[in-house]
């Protein structure tokens, strides 16, 4: 099982394709309160579109709950702060993958918690600012699901 962990999630069309893509390939996908919509919106609605039933959502009330309720394997933050490629470590069943606000990224407080070994960043031109969260997310997913070898994860 992969857990992909939005943390305060602001943009519902986002938060919507990420349904239909943990729909699609089996992770769980986790929201971290408070974020700036609600599930029945019809924007996420319409960014799902029918995939809301056929995914596994989960909403926590704080990063900790989350943890404390996954327990993942590991956890890996995903920033622009990072230095270690996205794609070096080897990842396991059970892993967690952790992203960002879209305005902002994850927060100094919840990054210094995480080791830095465990602080993934996707490449980018030198003065570019970040990936759409949905790209990112989907990048990161499938490329920890490609080295599960695409095995079920339901």
């Amino acid at each position: 099982m992969l857990h992909i962990i939005l943390y305060e999630p602001e943009i519902p069309q986002n938060t919507g394709a990420l349904i239909r893509l943990s729909a699609n390939m089996g992770a769980h996908l986790h929201l971290i309160h408070p974020f700036a919509f609600d599930l029945s919106e019809k924007r996420v609605r319409r960014a799902g579109l029918d995939y809301h039933e056929l995914a596994n959502v989960f909403e926590h009330t704080n990063l900790q709950a989350c943890l404390e309720s996954v327990k993942p394997a590991r956890l890996f933050a995903l920033t622009t702060k990072g230095s270690r490629p996205y794609s070096e470590p080897e990842f396991k069943d059970g892993d967690a993958f952790l992203f960002g606000p879209e305005s902002r990224g994850l927060p100094a407080e919840v990054l210094t918690t995480i080791s830095a070994e465990q602080r993934l960043r996707i490449p980018m031109k030198a003065d570019a600012r970040s990936m759409n969260l949905a790209n990112a997310v989907s990048v990161m997913a499938y490329e920890a699901w490609r080295q599960l070898g695409f095995k079920p994860l339901n």
